[in-house]
């Protein structure tokens, strides 16, 4: 187990060694520079929550709760399940303090083979594939303006969201400081906005707008309760809550990291729920039921009906509000291929840093690269529905982990060391809907669970065969070699 990165040579192009930025102190290692406070941090882990979801379409889980007061429950329960989860992961980010998050916690824990598994799935589908939907989701919001009486033209959209990617891949290969600070205003400006419904919300129930918040008809079901289906609204409330787990990935970067790590957690989770819950409080005083349903954009509806002539400020939140999760999609996720470099899951490539800019280049520019790629296919949607199930199935492996660390290394030094009440509470829930999740669609976790270990046979010939061909060995090296010339790099690996 490691605590960061170590020098392992220099590609620079003249032979300069590494900036005194770059390293330790008296340690002799190369990593990642610090710049990441608890300010930026809570902008991490708030931006990559809240995507475009809150404002676009809510619905999901209220369709499936069939009323308004289950509905908030569901989000309230789902809220604290993610609270709970996020103070597993403090412990295991403090414990471990690695970047890359879950992949790093599984590989320790649990060896090679289950955390390759983990960043395959991540590297093949997981990201790519979201980073393109909230890209183009970015680009449709910003084109519909200017085409009122019908849809954007496809290839405008995919064009204007590559170009979102493209634009953003640059800012964070510049700076990381440049990079936090755009998700720190873009951050602001998703709060502020639904600070606004939160706002038009309470100012409705002081005009006595809250039929559907009174106890006698928030019960009242516009359809049969189902278990299934309430299932169902839990399992879509845990997704609204995704990418609370963000911060984990860049741990080497935050600054004092056993203090503001859970502390940004402490502060991002609860502020998250607290503004999911009221924004549809907001919305059902403006919105019945069969309304919020059947409404594409929940906020653009809210705000046609409140705002008047400033209903053009909600199509514009829910495009700064993506603009603003591509940029911390791509900031996280880069990190999480890094880290995969650095352990030899990966080519070497991406774990090189720029000695003067300090940011993994190689791993930003590949992680645009596959998402341009995804941009270009049709089937992303539903690589996404196969999937989902794998990246919460290791949620709770990562919980689990928690639990067999403090059985193998009970003494291990924990600067946050929680009751392992919380996890097991955490497994059981997460247990819950995974098998929910297999009764209800056994093909679509089936087909997840192929396309995961398909990453089986690429670990044993690519990370667990040390006798390969000289030839093998010799392209693979040769990949080490940055393709910038004139550019001063490090290669990072586990001390």
């Amino acid at each position: 187990m490691t605590d960061g990165p170590r020098l392992r040579g220099n590609a620079s192009a003249d032979g300069d060694t590494l900036s005194s930025e770059s390293t330790e102190e008296g340690s002799g290692r190369v990593a990642l520079k610090k710049e990441i406070g608890l300010v930026s941090a809570c902008g991490i882990i708030v931006g990559n929550i809240i995507g475009s979801g809150i404002f676009v379409s809510p619905k999901g889980v209220l369709e499936n709760a069939s009323s308004v007061g289950l509905a908030l429950i569901v989000w309230i329960v789902t809220g604290v399940i993610t609270a709970i989860g996020a103070l597993c992961y403090a412990e295991l980010g403090v414990t471990i303090p690695k970047s890359g998050g879950d992949y790093s916690y599984v590989k320790d824990i649990f060896g090679g083979l289950a955390g390759f598994l983990r960043l395959w799935i991540a590297v093949l589908v997981i990201y790519p594939t979201n980073q393109a939907v909230i890209a183009l989701t970015f680009s449709n919001y910003v084109l519909q303006p200017l085409f009122p009486s019908c849809f954007p033209p496809e290839n405008g959209l995919r064009l204007l969201a590559a170009v979102c990617l493209l634009l953003l891949t640059w800012v964070n290969c510049s700076s990381v400081r440049w990079a936090t600070r755009v998700q720190d205003v873009f951050t602001t400006g998703k709060l502020l906005a639904l600070g606004l419904i939160i706002i038009m919300g309470f100012v409705q129930i002081c005009k006595g707008e809250y039929y559907w918040l009174e106890p006698a008809h928030a019960f009242e079901t516009f359809q049969p309760y189902d278990i299934g289906q309430i299932a169902l609204s839990f399992l879509q409330g845990s997704f609204a809550y995704g990418g609370w787990n963000f911060l984990n990935y860049v741990t080497e970067e935050l600054v004092d990291p056993y203090k503001n790590l859970p502390r940004a957690i402490f502060i991002s989770i609860p502020l998250v729920t607290f503004v999911y819950v009221f924004a549809n409080i907001a919305y059902v005083t403006a919105m019945s039921p069969q309304e919020l349903l059947a409404s594409n954009a929940v906020a653009v509806t809210f705000g046609e009906k409140l705002l008047g002539v400033m209903s053009w400020i909600m199509p514009i939140s829910v495009a700064l509000s993506t603009f603003g999760g591509v940029n911390g999609s791509l900031f996280t996720s880069s990190r999480l291929f890094f880290a995969g470099a650095r352990e030899g899951h990966l080519p070497r490539l991406l774990a090189m840093i720029h000695v003067k800019r300090c940011t993994p280049i190689p791993a930003l520019l590949f992680t645009c690269i596959s998402t341009l790629l995804m941009l270009c296919t049709s089937d992303m949607y539903t690589l996404i529905n196969y999937v989902g199930f794998i990246n919460y199935l290791f949620y709770g492996v990562t919980v689990a982990g928690q639990i067999v660390l403090r059985i193998k290394q009970p003494d291990l030094y924990r600067p946050i060391k929680v009751s392992l009440v919380w996890p097991v509470i955490y497994l059981l829930f997460w247990a819950f809907l995974l098998l929910f999740s297999l009764y209800s669609e056994p093909v679509v976790c089936g087909l997840g669970m192929a396309i995961m270990l398909t990453g089986v046979p690429v670990y044993f010939l690519g990370v667990f065969w040390d006798n390969k061909p000289q030839c093998f060995n010799t392209f693979i090296e040769y990949q080490s070699v940055p393709v910038f010339p004139g550019e001063k790099w490090l290669l990072c690996c586990p001390s």
